[in-house]
């Protein structure tokens, strides 16, 4: 049986409804093939769709940078499809605390010259000057009472921190200079009847007038709230901060910052905290709605194939699954029905990699996803390349022996200032007038 190339998404969809195509195509081992066929086919044919994608940031950066240099540092084309960590700036020669790189040898040094300095206890002559250094630096730059982290430090925790994180490897992170950041986005909706938030491109006679048009814009405000993280440390580990004590700040809390990050970038309600990509209140969201007389707390080979349909098609090669660990049976155990047959959908890439795949793309199961199985938020699909997180790049640390006193242990505070919101405000409808398109989408509840 020869399949069409559907080029739209509602033919599409009308495919995958087709249980004689759907079934010769997984017998033939040929549903991959047909799924990439089709996002290169709309590729060609929605020229439109695609277009605005990428000049949303070709005139957002028109506006806001002035040298080609600069553009190219903040690599901010959403159709770049290089590997994603690409996108996280960590270190940053511009940041508060870079004055200060190269002053310590290593972070175990830093964290030893620290402690003696809180202690009083003497610092070894090869890192007197470091340490006077510090404290000058630390006259100008207030620091909420701690002691700046070199920027070169800082970056490294962040660094640790982007193995067990979601969010801030895949997402475009912003350094800010200031507590806030306005970032500028074209305020599109649609691409029928026009393009970028206005422009309308007409053929005209010779000498005939020109309509005018004009593309709209508005400003996501990015703003730097404060995010802590304490902890208690007895005092046999902070005395021997050579070694116990600089592998705790090098390793656990890399590891803690990393899920709270992705807490706030995932779920975040925007109120004194960032705006999450998976969160109600990201105005970008589609919530696919469930089959007709679906069961409770379901997630159905079609629910899986309307969700991929909705994807903004720049964005198929980049997108991820996000998904709570309590629906992995429900997809481990998905079938395409046929008639009164059909076949088990599997997640692997068939190669027999252990990474969990679906319709070619990661899966990544965690417990930050924002609803259990059933609930809206239970399986996600989505591209953080249209996430911003903006990075003050400023991180202290401090330490109060007080409240420990009878236990003979040490509470410990790290802070660092950021922010995160979704950059596109909606989604798009695209040129051919088929349903909404976004780099956000969701199963809607089914209970």
């Amino acid at each position: 049986m020869s399949i069409k190339i559907p080029t739209t998404p509602s033919e599409f969809e009308e495919t995958l409804n087709d249980s004689a195509k759907m079934k010769d195509l997984f017998a033939k081992g040929e549903f991959g093939q047909f799924v990439k066929n089709y996002v290169g086919a709309v590729h060609a044919k929605d020229e439109n769709l695609s277009a605005q994608i990428k000049e949303e940031a070709q005139v957002a950066l028109a506006e806001m940078l002035q040298d080609k240099k600069a553009a190219r540092a903040l690599n901010l084309n959403p159709l770049d499809n290089s590997a994603p960590a690409k996108y996280a700036a960590l270190a940053n020669k511009r940041a508060v605390g870079a004055p200060l790189n190269g002053s310590y040898p290593d972070l175990a040094t830093f964290m030893d010259t620290a402690i003696r300095a809180w202690s009083g206890r003497e610092i070894s002559d090869e890192n007197a000057k470091a340490w006077r250094a510090q404290a000058a630096y630390q006259e100008k730059v207030p620091a909420d009472g701690g002691f700046l982290v070199p920027e070169e430090f800082r970056a490294e925790i962040l660094r640790l921190s982007l193995e067990s994180a979601v969010v801030r490897p895949r997402a475009r992170v912003i350094p800010m200079s200031s507590a806030t950041l306005s970032f500028p986005a074209v305020d599109a909706t649609t691409n029928n009847g026009s393009v970028f938030g206005g422009i309308q491109v007409y053929r005209t006679e010779e000498a005939a007038a020109l309509v005018a048009s004009q593309a709209a814009f508005q400003k996501i405000k990015l703003e730097a709230t404060k995010q802590t993280a304490l902890a208690t440390v007895t005092n046999e580990l902070v005395n021997d901060a050579a070694g116990g004590f600089a592998m705790y700040i090098e390793q656990l809390f890399p590891e803690a910052i990393a899920f709270a990050e992705d807490v706030d970038y995932l779920k975040g309600t925007g109120v004194g905290e960032p705006v999450g990509a998976l969160s109600t209140a990201n105005p970008a969201i589609i919530a696919v709605a469930k089959e007709t007389s679906q069961p409770a707390a379901t997630i159905l080979w079609e629910n899986v194939l309307k969700m991929y349909s909705r994807m903004l098609p720049s964005s198929l090669q980049r997108a991820v699954w996000i998904v709570t660990p309590d629906a992995f049976v429900q997809l481990a155990t998905m079938a395409l029905n046929v008639g009164v047959g059909g076949s088990a959908v599997w997640l692997t890439d068939g190669n027999g990699s252990p990474q969990l795949t679906l319709l070619g793309r990661p899966v990544i199961m965690t417990e930050k996803a924002p609803g259990v199985l059933g609930a809206q938020g239970d399986i996600s699909f989505v591209d953080l390349g249209f996430y911003l997180i903006g990075d003050r790049q400023h991180m202290t640390l401090d330490r109060s022996e007080h409240v420990g006193f009878r236990s003979d242990t040490t509470d410990f505070r790290v802070i660092q200032r950021n922010d995160g919101r979704p950059w596109l405000q909606s989604a798009i409808t695209p040129q051919n007038g088929g349903p909404t398109m976004s780099p956000f989408v969701q199963l809607a509840v089914r209970a």
